[in-house]
């Protein structure tokens, strides 16, 4: 048994996660660390303390800052975290978020939603949270012997539109396809082991969602109600949750998966509705 488990290990392994003091990232670096990774932490506030809180978990992670929308400060971080880790195995793009002025309601239509917050928007998930970070420590990976493995974070939007969320939608829907374009790349390219994937995470209670699921009592909102409706399992999903099918990704476990955009969503995207 386990003989056959070891291929789902990350010992030895050197992971960056960028975006890795948010709720997602940090619970996934978290996973790395416990799977044997060495974790540097990437962020652009709370890095120190969510490296901090890896160490006390025995995980031998540091926090380093980055801006993923400007290229010259990701490439300072990768310089830093590199010099840390000494070289890179495993790269998590976890920087993402949507914005209310993005989002149509009762009180904006989407004739006047502007365009300076979807560009916000875009730019936040496709440039910061895939495109950026993929070129910077991407570059390094191409010369590993082993290869590697770049994982996104896609959305159930990218999938199937979700109403009011305009710009967020729209941006992971591209982060799905840059997935796919950037495995095949890769592949065909520079490295056949060095793969690229993403998970697209159903319905999780974010700082980035949470006004759009909860009213000011806790309590489910309309569209909060239909996404526990429509989700077959009947909740929102945990963090923690996003870890295994992480694993799995970063490891030899999965040597021959790239290109593919795995659902975490307890069952939305398979549910017809009836």
């Amino acid at each position: 048994m386990k003989k056959i488990l070891d291929i789902f290990s990350l010992e030895g392994k050197r992971a960056v996660v960028v975006g890795g003091a948010g709720i997602l990232g940090s619970a996934i670096a978290k996973g790395f660390g416990m799977a044997g990774a060495k974790v540097a932490i990437c962020d652009r506030v709370n890095y120190e303390e969510a490296a901090d809180e890896l160490r006390k978990e025995g995980i031998d992670a540091e926090g380093f800052y980055i801006d993923a929308l400007v290229v010259e400060e990701v490439k300072k971080c990768k310089e830093k975290a590199l010099e840390w880790l000494g070289g890179v195995d495993i790269l998590l793009n976890a920087v993402g978020g949507n914005m209310k002025e993005a989002t149509t309601s009762e009180t904006q239509s989407f004739f006047d939603t502007p365009l300076s917050a979807l560009e916000k928007v875009v730019a936040l998930n496709l440039f910061g949270g895939a495109i950026l970070p993929s070129q910077v420590f991407g570059k390094e990976m191409i010369e590993n012997p082993n290869g590697g493995s770049i994982i996104n974070i896609s959305s159930m939007s990218a999938f199937r539109p979700l109403t009011r969320v305009l710009g967020y939608s729209a941006a992971k829907a591209a982060v799905s396809n840059f997935t796919q374009w950037l495995a095949v790349h890769l592949a065909m390219e520079y490295s056949k082991k060095l793969r690229v994937n993403a998970i697209a995470p159903g319905f999780f209670l974010t700082n980035q969602n949470r006004y759009l699921l909860l009213d000011e009592n806790g309590n489910l909102t309309e569209r909060g109600k239909a996404i526990i409706d429509h989700t077959p399992m009947k909740t929102f999903g945990d963090p923690n949750d996003l870890i295994g099918a992480c694993i799995w990704l970063a490891s030899d476990a999965s040597s021959f998966v790239t290109g593919t955009v795995i659902p975490i969503d307890g069952g939305f995207n398979a549910f017809s509705g009836v």
